[in-house]
């Protein structure tokens, strides 16, 4: 393990959001579940390099607040694909379905410290919400790879559709 304490100092630095996070220290996730600071996982990067996944359910367990990203660059995870993320997660990382929503939507804005126009459906945000092709959220992780979003609605205005 190459623990080089970048966990804690994003903490220490009281950063919004910490990313990649292949080899947090115990140590450093429970600094991070006592923080504002998310914790970012990348997946794919993981899944293109051949290293241990990042540690999801500890940090979940532990109080942290997690949000998922594909990491998209040519050096460590050419793929932009949420739906491969969604299925590494759910696969390897043993996250919930609503674990990762909730990292994908409200923890992904909190990430980018977004959180207070968009990332939930509320009163006084951006209605950015999508509509599935399949009448249930678990659909999502057994898709790998593959988009079942039947329409995309941007701004509370339709975006795209299938």
């Amino acid at each position: 393990m190459y623990q080089l304490g970048g966990t804690e100092l994003a903490v220490e630095l009281g950063c919004t959001s910490a990313d990649h996070l292949l080899q947090a220290s115990d140590e450093g996730i429970r600094r991070l579940s006592k923080s504002n600071t998310v914790a970012t996982l990348l997946p794919g990067t993981a899944f293109c390099l051949k290293e241990e996944y990042a540690r999801a359910r500890y940090m979940i367990d532990s109080g942290c607040a997690v949000a998922l990203a594909t990491d998209y660059n040519p050096g460590s995870c050419f793929t932009n694909s949420i739906p491969l993320i969604i299925a590494l997660a759910a696969l390897h990382m043993n996250m919930t379905i609503e674990e990762i929503i909730t990292s994908l939507t409200i923890n992904a804005a909190a990430a980018v410290g977004k959180s207070n126009t968009t990332g939930s459906i509320e009163k006084g945000k951006k209605a950015d919400i999508i509509i599935l092709e399949y009448p249930s959220i678990h659909f999502l992780p057994y898709h790998a790879a593959v988009n079942i979003v039947e329409t995309v609605i941007k701004n509370g205005k339709i975006a795209r559709r299938n």
